[in-house]
């Protein structure tokens, strides 16, 4: 998956998460790993650098299992969400999206997202951890998680705007 740092470098972040990994989280929550789930956590596996929603997850399904309908598509989603093996995400353009929960990472990555396209890019920035710390201190408040998200125009939404003006 491809990042970009604070200075705009792009980075390569490795998902350290198999399918072997989720059916482990699985069983030890005590929830069957069904056919369903399975194919559904292996198009977030196949398609790791995206942000799916429901509908991009049904479609990538329904090729390799026609009989997986979008409600069902829901549900698992919604569940994986409530299970913390889904992240949910809102990026303000009306649709959930979703993404694999790393547990295990002590790094957030956050998003830019794009107000022409709705290109989504991720980035990691350690001085919000920082931040986040001198948050946490000065407050006296636990904090179990963040989110940032950043609004804006990709490199090619703005050539397109400068075209216009």
């Amino acid at each position: 998956m491809e990042v970009m740092n604070y200075f705009g470098e792009k980075m390569v972040m490795t998902m350290t998460i198999d399918m072997s990994d989720l059916r482990r989280r699985f069983h030890d929550m005590q929830y069957k790993m069904t056919p369903q789930r399975e194919i559904i956590l292996r198009a977030f596996i196949d398609f790791q650098d995206k942000h799916l929603s429901a509908e991009d997850i049904y479609q990538i399904v329904r090729k390799r299992s026609p009989e997986i309908g979008l409600a069902t598509v829901y549900r698992t989603l919604e569940l994986l969400s409530d299970l913390e093996v889904l992240k949910k995400l809102d990026f303000g353009d009306g649709r959930s999206r979703y993404e694999i929960n790393e547990t295990n990472s002590s790094h957030h990555h956050h998003h830019l997202i794009c107000l022409l396209c709705g290109s989504v890019k991720e980035f990691e920035d350690d001085l919000l951890e920082t931040l986040e710390n001198a948050i946490a201190q000065k407050s006296n408040f636990l904090i179990v998680d963040h989110q940032l998200k950043i609004y804006g125009y990709c490199l090619a939404c703005q050539q397109k705007r400068n075209n216009v003006d």
